[in-house]
This record gives structure tokens, C-alpha cells and sequence, in this order.
């Protein structure tokens, strides 16, 4: 295994256990950018930029911001007091451990274990900006509208208004 990815592999699994364990919430979406940005230097050292770049894009650049201004706007100044530990974890962890078993069961059964050199992609990252720039350009600019509406219109729902303090 190589050391780098090693590494990558460790830090992304650390910031999502942080993001699942960690009571603040900013704290948990600060984690989980970093478990995103852990999941695209694995797809950059895997060598399949478009799905690392994309990853960088979609969930760190949108997704977990819209996570942080969601948590910072809808937040309350009072937390409820929470237990440690609650009754469900048990059940949580049969669960977890039983999901484990089955895709280790299922990946070590598959054809991708079989010994072999993947093809090398015919599809490279600059043709797939030709195409969304020229081919795609429409349906690109109207899912970038459609998702500046609903920014706003997020953004709209969450506000207070002042005469209801």
C-alpha cells in the first residue's frame, strides 16, 4: 500500500469519526469538510481527477458550506442537555458491525478482487469541459439558476424576521 494514500486513508477516517462523535455542531460540519477533502485527495491519488476535483466542487465548495450557514443560522441559543451515552448505541453497533460483515463478504466475493491492470480511462477531465462548455453549456447554466434560487430561497425561509423577535 502506498504511504501517501495510507495517510489520506487515516486523516479521512479520523475527521469522520470527529464528525460523528464532536457535540458541537460547527465542530462536526468543520470535521466533515475535512473527511470530503480526505475523499478527494484519495480519488486525486487514485488517479481519477474529475471525481476528486468534482468532490472538491460539490461537497467542500457547496455542500458543507450550506451545512455551516444552515447550522449558523438556525441555531439556538440553548442546547438541550444530552447524554453521553444513550440506549440505542448498542443496537447501533449490532447493526454497524452486521453492514461490515456483509460488504466485507460481498467485496472479497466480487470480480474486482481478481488479480488484474485496469484499462487506463479514455475519458480525460479537459474533455469533459469541452463537452459541458460547448455540447452541455444550456443545461449547465439552468441547474446553475435552479440552484441559486433555492440558495436564496434557503436563505429567505431562514431568516428572522424582526417583527416576530
Amino acid at each position: 500500500m502506498n504511504p501517501v494514500f495510507a495517510i489520506i486513508a487515516m486523516l479521512t477516517i479520523a475527521a469522520a469519526v470527529a464528525a460523528i462523535s464532536l457535540r458541537n455542531l460547527v465542530h462536526c460540519a468543520l470535521a466533515l469538510v475535512v473527511t470530503f477533502l480526505g475523499l478527494a485527495a484519495a480519488y486525486l491519488q487514485l488517479n481519477a481527477q474529475f471525481v476528486g476535483f468534482a468532490q472538491i466542487l460539490v461537497y467542500v465548495g457547496a455542500v458543507a458550506i450550506l451545512i455551516v450557514f444552515a447550522i449558523l443560522l438556525t441555531r439556538s441559543s440553548e442546547t438541550p442537555p444530552q447524554s453521553i451515552v444513550s440506549a440505542g448505541w448498542l443496537s447501533g453497533i449490532a447493526v454497524t458491525v452486521a453492514v461490515l460483515g456483509v460488504l466485507v463478504w460481498a467485496i472479497n466475493h466480487s470480480a474486482i478482487m481478481k488479480p488484474g491492470i485496469p484499462a487506463q480511462p479514455e475519458v480525460s477531465v479537459k474533455q469533459i469541459g469541452n463537452a459541458l462548455m460547448t455540447q452541455y453549456v444550456l443545461p449547465l447554466e439552468v441547474i446553475g439558476l435552479l440552484l441559486t434560487a433555492a440558495l436564496i430561497g434557503a436563505v429567505i425561509i431562514a431568516m428572522k424576521e424582526e417583527g416576530k423577535k
